[in-house]
């Protein structure tokens, strides 16, 4: 990192979509809603618009995530799209490098290769995806060396990535605990910190990160990029009251219930506990709720706090025109 302090102003803003699929509307309706959102998340000047692999979530639609990548570099012209991220232990190598690999040949120089540790969902949509669960997780510096092979130049190889082989695609490790920071550390690789929903160990993370890169081929100096929550509108109460929205959808993660994304509501009160109340609070800790000038102030602040090279940004916000309002607001403060 140098010596510069970053502010909010020359930090790199981009966007990840987890494709929620809203109460009484069908994924084809989350797919239109994420393109339009991209394309003009293009115009804004974002630098990169990843999505997000869940499975057996009936509120989020983006499970096919190589192919959801396709579509929305195929609706687009410059901003970079790619995976936040693609989870390898649910998928062998060679597949995921035949996919990207592709995607990169058609898409050239706009794709990038997020991956992820964990399985995305739960334990029995894990084993029905990849059958065994036997050293899931705790082989992947093995499946990532793999996956990293078979991207270099063809070199007599018995198996070989066709497209794929000699093709510059970015691998990014994301993390929401401090694995991750210390293998893209010594791998000299960008490291995504999952604090939009997982930020007890962010400024651990970054240290470590920060304070053990090797420069690499494909890195000179470390580069850190987080994710967060962003509900902004014109009022801050007409935020507070989107961002219940939000509330409800992690308040079904901690009951362990699926639902498709709710309607905002007017007040929270009859919808949780007190200790549910503290639970979302806590996974949200990382979020900026308010108008543009609240939004702004406390931004500044966490950059300030990080000095990360680039935030994320997730807006769990259930109509679509708000949703849109919001990220132009956000895309304004960076101009």
């Amino acid at each position: 990192m140098s010596e510069k302090q970053r502010t909010l102003s020359d930090t790199a803003i981009s966007i990840l979509d987890l494709v929620p699929v809203l109460a009484g509307k069908t994924p084809a309706d989350s797919f239109k809603s994420s393109l339009d959102l991209a394309q003009h998340a293009e115009d804004w000047g974002y630098t990169r618009y990843w999505l997000a692999e869940h499975h057996n979530m009936p509120g989020i639609a983006s499970s096919a995530t190589a192919l959801l990548i396709g579509y929305i570099a195929g609706g687009t012209k410059s901003i970079r799209v790619g995976s936040g991220g693609i989870m390898l232990p649910n998928h062998a190598p060679l597949v995921v490098a035949e996919q990207f690999g592709t995607l990169e040949t058609m898409y050239p120089g706009r794709i990038d290769l997020g991956l992820g540790r964990a399985p995305g969902t739960d334990h029995v949509t894990a084993m029905a995806l990849r059958r065994d669960l036997h050293g899931a997780g705790e082989d992947f510096p093995s499946n990532l060396e793999e996956l990293r092979s078979y991207f270099k130049p063809e070199s007599g190889q018995r198996v070989r990535a066709v497209p794929g082989e000699g093709l510059d695609i970015p691998i990014w490790l994301l993390g929401s605990s401090t694995f991750s920071a210390q293998l893209a550390a010594i791998l000299g690789l960008p490291f995504a910190f999952a604090s939009h929903f997982a930020p007890t160990l962010l400024h651990k993370a970054i240290a470590i990160y920060r304070d053990n890169f090797q420069p690499s081929e494909q890195l000179k100096e470390p580069y850190v990029m987080v994710g967060i929550n962003v509900v902004a509108a014109d009022t801050d109460g007409e935020a507070s009251r989107m961002a219940t929205s939000l509330y409800m959808s992690f308040l079904n993660v901690i009951r362990g219930t699926a639902r498709q994304m709710q309607p905002p509501v007017d007040s929270m009160d009859d919808k949780w506990d007190l200790s549910e109340m503290y639970a979302v609070q806590q996974m949200l800790l990382y979020s900026f709720i308010g108008s543009q000038e609240t939004v702004k102030s406390e931004l500044e602040k966490f950059i300030e706090s990080t000095q990360v090279d680039e935030v994320m940004v997730t807006s769990h916000i259930y109509d679509h025109a708000a949703r849109l309002h919001s990220y132009e607001l956000l895309a304004g403060l960076v101009k």
